[in-house]
C-alpha cells in the first residue's frame, strides 16, 4: 500500500486519485470513508469536527489492505499498522499557498491557525518518521500544477521499482 499524508489543503486528494488511475490502484480517502460509515467516537467542539474512531477505521480497511494495491489518503498516520505501507509520502505546501487554499475551504480561527502551524513545524513529517522506516518516507513539494506532475512521475517510479524488487 501507499500512504499519502499532509495537512488539509496540500493536494493529497488530487494526487491520490490521479495516482490510483495511473497505477491501477484503489484510492481510499479516510475522511470520506469515516463520513460514509459514521466511524466516529464523538465530536470535538473546539475544532468543530467529529473525532475519528481509529479502531473501526482499521477494521474497515483491513481486508482491502491485505489485498494490496491501495492508496490511503489521510492527515494522520500514527494509528495505521506499519505493515500496511511500502511507501509513505508527505506533501508539503508553502504557507502562503496553504493559507489561501484553507481559507477558500472556509477554515478560520483556531482551525486555520493550527493547520498552518502543523505545516510550519513539519508535524506530519515527524509523525511519519516516527511511525515508519525512514527510507520509505518521502517529502514532496506541492505548490503548483508542475509539482503535481513531477510528484506523480516520481511516485510511479517508486511503485514500479517496488514491484520489480518484490516480484
Amino acid at each position: 500500500g501507499v500512504l499519502s499524508l499532509g495537512t488539509p489543503g496540500v493536494g493529497k486528494t488530487t494526487l491520490g486519485k490521479e495516482l490510483a488511475s495511473r497505477a491501477g490502484m484503489t484510492y481510499v480517502n479516510v475522511g470520506d470513508m469515516a463520513k460514509e460509515g459514521e466511524l466516529y467516537e464523538g465530536f470535538d467542539e473546539e475544532y468543530d469536527c467529529p473525532i475519528l474512531d481509529e479502531d473501526r477505521v482499521i477494521d474497515e480497511l483491513e481486508d482491502k489492505m491485505s489485498e494490496g494495491g491501495v492508496i490511503v489518503d489521510y492527515h494522520g498516520c500514527d494509528f495505521f499498522p506499519e505493515r500496511w505501507f511500502h511507501i509513505v509520502f508527505v506533501l508539503r505546501t508553502e504557507n502562503s499557498f496553504l493559507y489561501d487554499r484553507l481559507e477558500s475551504r472556509g477554515y478560520k480561527g483556531k482551525k486555520l491557525q493550527d493547520n498552518i502551524q502543523c505545516e510550519i513545524f513539519q508535524t506530519l513529517y515527524e509523525e511519519a518518521l516516527s511511525s515508519y522506516r525512514e527510507e520509505i518516507v518521502h517529502q514532496l513539494p506541492s505548490n503548483t500544477p508542475e509539482d503535481l506532475e513531477r510528484n506523480l512521475d516520481q511516485i510511479m517510479q517508486w511503485i514500479e521499482q517496488w514491484m520489480k524488487d518484490n516480484n
